[in-house]
C-alpha cells in the first residue's frame, strides 16, 4: 500500500520536473465535469496526507440538482500522482486527478474503471486504449446561446464538407493551434482535422495505458471546450444537436497486452478475421453485456437521439471487421495494431464507465472462454440492422431498467455502483419528459 509521503514525494517530483507552482486539483463527476480546486504547490503538499473534496459530486445530475440524500460535507480523497499532467492555460501550473478515498470511492466512475484495470493487472494483462471524438464547432459564445434560448444556432466553417481538404487549408492555423494546445497538455493526437459536415472536427487520441487514456479523453474535452470559448466559440458534444446536425460519436478502441511477453493478445494472423481465440472471447463477453449495461455507454437523453433512422450510428449489438455501421469493429491491419473499437458511445460518453463497460465485458468473456457465435454484419450501411443480432434500448428509461434489473451488471461492477448509477439515469429521463421541443409544437398544434 501506497503511503501518504509516498504519493507526496512522488507529486513533488513531478512538479519539479515541470517546474510547476500552481497545481488545479479536482475530481470527474458523472458528468466527466472536473471539479477543481486551484492550490499552490506548497499548500498542496502539506495537505496532502488530510485532503478532503466536498462528498456533493456524486449527489447531483448534470444541472447541478441535488438528487440524493446527505449528510453532505468534507470527505477524504487522495491525490493519483501518474495523472499530473500540464495545464496548458497557465504558466508553470498542472492538473492532478484526485479520488475519494471514503464513502463515495465505491461509486464513482473513475474508481469503478480502475477496478476493472486491477482485474486485468491480477490476471497478467496489460490494457491499452484510446479513443476518438467527434465534435461539432458553434459560432456562440455563452452569452449569445443564452440571448438565443440554445436555438437557432450558427455553425463554424459552415461550408466543410465530409474530409473537405478545402475547409482543412481554409481552418489550419486553428486546428493546429488546438492541437498545439493540447499537446502542451501531455494529450498525444494521432490525427485532427474535419469530418462529417459543417462545424464537425474530429480527433483521435493516440493509445495509453488504460487510465491515462480516459484521463487524456476527460481533459481532451475539458481543454477543447475551453480553447474554443477563448476565441468566441463553442464546442459541443452532445451526441445530436437537432436539425441540419450529424450525430456525432465517441469511440473507445482496446486492446490487451500480454506483461510478460508485451505481446498483442487479440492478434493471431491464423485465426478469422486476424483475432486471436481470446478476442474472439473478449468481444463476446461485450456482446453479451453491453444491452444489459448499456447506460454506462449511453447515460443522458440526448445519446439516444443519435440512433435515429438514417445515422451511422450502430442500431444493434453486432460485430464486424472494418465497418462503420457495428457496435464493435474489429482491426487486424497489423499484430501491434489488432483492437476492438466500441461505436456505441455518442461523443458526451462519460470515458470512465465505457472503458469500464468495454474491459469488465470483455474480461468476464475471457474468464469464461464465451465463443463468438454469430457472423459479423455484411454490409455496413447506416441502416443495417440484422434481424437475430440483440437490439439496443430505444431510450434511457428503458436502458436504465435492464440495467438496475441486471444480475450480471451488478456482480460486475458492483450493486452500490448500479443502485446510485440508475438512480442518476431515472433522475436525468424524468427531468426532460416533460419537455417540449419546438418541432412537436409545429407537427401537433394545428394536427387534427
Amino acid at each position: 500500500m501506497t503511503s501518504h509521503s509516498d504519493v507526496s514525494a512522488r507529486i513533488a517530483k513531478e512538479l519539479d520536473r515541470l517546474d510547476a507552482d500552481i497545481v488545479h486539483v479536482g475530481l470527474f463527476d458523472f458528468a466527466t465535469m472536473f471539479r477543481e480546486r486551484r492550490l499552490r504547490r506548497e499548500d498542496l503538499l502539506s495537505g496532502a496526507d488530510h485532503a478532503v473534496f466536498a462528498n456533493v459530486l456524486p449527489k447531483w445530475d448534470a444541472a447541478e440538482s441535488i438528487l440524493a440524500p446527505g449528510p453532505y460535507g468534507s470527505e477524504t480523497i487522495a491525490y493519483d500522482p501518474d495523472s499530473i499532467r500540464p495545464y496548458p492555460f497557465e504558466p508553470r501550473a498542472v492538473a492532478l486527478v484526485a479520488d475519494y478515498t471514503g464513502p463515495q470511492a465505491e461509486i464513482m466512475p473513475r474508481r469503478v474503471l480502475a477496478r476493472q484495470v486491477e482485474r486485468a493487472r491480477a490476471a497478467g494483462l496489460d490494457v491499452l486504449a484510446a479513443y476518438e471524438f467527434e465534435f461539432i464547432l458553434l459560432n456562440e459564445t455563452a452569452d449569445s446561446l443564452r440571448a438565443k434560448g440554445f436555438a437557432d444556432l450558427s455553425h463554424f466553417a459552415a461550408d466543410n464538407r465530409c474530409w473537405s481538404g478545402q475547409t482543412a487549408a481554409t481552418y489550419a492555423s486553428f486546428v493546429a493551434d488546438l492541437e498545439s494546445l493540447l499537446r502542451a497538455a501531455d494529450i498525444d493526437l494521432f490525427a485532427l482535422g474535419v469530418e462529417l459536415g459543417p462545424g464537425c472536427l474530429e480527433a483521435t487520441l493516440r493509445h495509453k495505458a488504460a487510465m491515462r487514456a480516459a484521463d487524456d479523453a476527460a481533459f481532451f474535452r475539458m481543454f477543447t471546450k475551453a480553447f474554443c470559448r477563448q476565441r468566441g466559440l463553442t464546442a459541443s458534444f452532445m451526441p445530436l444537436l437537432g436539425a441540419g446536425f450529424p450525430g456525432i460519436g465517441g469511440h473507445v478502441c482496446l486492446s490487451l497486452r500480454n506483461r510478460q511477453s508485451g505481446r498483442n493478445l487479440f492478434a493471431d494472423a491464423h485465426q478469422r478475421y486476424g483475432l486471436s481465440e481470446a478476442a474472439q472471447s473478449f468481444l463476446a463477453g461485450i456482446i453479451d453485456m453491453v444491452p444489459e449495461a448499456f447506460p454506462m455507454c449511453a447515460h443522458t437523453v440526448n445519446a439516444y437521439r443519435r440512433f435515429a433512422p438514417g445515422s451511422w450510428a450502430p442500431k444493434t449489438v453486432s460485430w464486424a471487421p472494418y465497418n462503420y455501421a457495428a457496435a464493435v469493429r474489429t482491426a487486424a491491419e497489423t499484430e501491434e495494431a489488432t483492437r476492438l473499437e466500441l461505436r456505441l458511445p455518442g461523443s458526451d460518453v462519460n470515458v470512465y464507465l465505457a472503458l469500464a463497460l468495454m474491459l469488465g465485458a470483455g474480461l468476464e468473456g475471457l474468464e469464461r472462454g464465451l465463443a463468438l457465435a454469430d457472423e459479423p454484419i455484411g454490409s455496413g450501411g447506416p441502416n443495417e440492422i440484422p434481424a437475430d443480432a440483440p437490439r439496443l434500448p430505444s431510450d434511457l428509461r428503458e436502458a436504465t431498467q435492464r440495467f438496475r434489473a441486471s444480475d450480471k451488471v451488478r456482480r460486475l461492477f458492483g450493486v452500490a455502483f448500479v443502485d446510485h448509477f440508475a438512480m442518476l439515469c431515472e433522475a436525468e429521463d424524468a427531468a426532460l419528459r416533460r419537455a417540449v421541443s419546438a418541432a412537436e409544437v409545429q407537427r401537433y398544434l394545428e394536427a387534427g
